[in-house]
């Protein structure tokens, strides 16, 4: 079992919590403690005391199931707690990344039962029990999935740090759309940033791994 996904080192070897994830962290477990003062920038004591059991719930720690790239593990921490924390900090599943903490640009983006989901943004505690794929679940150096061939082929990545949330966006998506259009493939892929200015190069890639798989598809 894998204990909590805390304000410490990484259990992932050689690995320790960057220092935004553990202050995005911080910024989290905080909230319970002060958001009694935001009501109106008020400090009221029996405000304070009549949600004090809300913030007592919020924080305690729980047991989940979390199963990703077909394995089960068990963890421990706070049900809010977003589910990037355990994937990386815990399961040392490197690929989805923390970028905006918000949702907002795609560098997280794992698979939950299928659909592109948000990691940074996501409660752990919605992702227990479900079916969870990241970049390290579709392929491996010697025999990659055939998206991530394709943004080889396509030369798609530059600094990378956008690229495992494009994979796995580009991967919900073919498997709902597998001739899509360029225009369809610019669609689905809006919100998803590169900070480096690939996205025609995404672009392309995409479109070549949904030809890679018709070709593959009309050859079975």
């Amino acid at each position: 079992m894998v204990m909590g996904s805390g304000l410490r080192p990484s259990a992932c070897p050689g690995k320790t919590v960057r220092g935004k994830s553990r202050l995005r962290r911080a910024s989290i477990c905080h909230y319970s403690h002060s958001y009694t003062n935001d009501l109106g920038g008020r400090d009221d004591q029996d405000d304070q005391a009549r949600l004090a059991p809300l913030g007592r719930a919020m924080r305690a720690t729980q047991r989940f199931t979390l199963r990703v790239n077909g394995a089960s593990h068990e963890v421990e921490g706070e049900a809010r707690t977003p589910l990037l924390f355990f994937l990386r900090n815990d399961l040392c599943l490197n690929s989805p990344k923390f970028g905006c903490g918000l949702g907002e640009c795609g560098a997280c983006t794992v698979l939950i039962d299928g659909q592109a989901a948000r990691a940074c943004a996501l409660p752990v505690r919605l992702a227990a029990e479900r079916e969870i794929v990241t970049l390290e679940g579709l392929g491996s150096v010697e025999a990659p999935h055939l998206i991530q061939q394709a943004f080889i082929d396509a030369q798609a990545a530059q600094c990378g740090y956008c690229i495992a949330g494009m994979v796995m966006t580009a991967k919900a998506f073919l498997d709902v759309q597998p001739n899509p259009s360029e225009a369809e493939v610019r669609e689905a892929l809006r919100h998803n940033l590169c900070r480096c200015g690939t996205h025609v190069e995404i672009v392309r890639a995409v479109m070549l791994a949904a030809e890679h798989s018709r070709q593959d598809a009309a050859a079975s």
